[in-house]
């Protein structure tokens, strides 16, 4: 894994909120990270199901906008998301991958999970996007 600096994008203000910071970013896939913090929380005490949903939806358009060239961004916007919530996280960190699975010119498909720091596979989820014209 290695992320060229220069293509790491100051954090947008949902990005630090939730806290979740990228690292990997490559052809049809991202990785991001998030340490489980009280501030996830739901009722319960275990990271709310939006914080999934919001890590999928994110890696997930990451991997299907990587260009490679910091000067050329590309962006998408979600047209449907699904999330299946399958675990309760046993460790201290989330760990998000995303994979474009297929599309053409202005849609995009695409594919998350989200695992703990343990092994503990948590959430997957399915996406589809469109790019944004410019």
């Amino acid at each position: 894994m290695s992320l060229d600096p220069s293509l790491i994008e100051d954090p947008y203000e949902f990005q630090k909120l939730l806290g979740f910071e990228i690292e990997d970013w490559s052809e049809d896939y991202a990785r991001f990270r998030l340490p489980i913090t009280d501030k996830l929380g739901n009722r319960y005490g275990i990271p709310h199901g939006g914080v999934y949903a919001s890590l999928i939806d994110t890696v997930m358009g990451f991997a299907a906008c990587y260009t490679g060239d910091p000067e050329t961004r590309r962006l998408a916007m979600t047209l449907s998301l699904n999330v299946n919530y399958l675990a309760q996280p046993k460790g201290t960190v989330l760990i998000a991958e995303g994979r474009r699975t297929g599309g053409g010119r202005k849609s995009i498909f695409a594919e998350a999970s989200i695992t703990d720091d343990t092994g503990v596979t948590v959430a997957t989820g399915t996406g589809v996007f469109r790019y944004r014209s410019t």
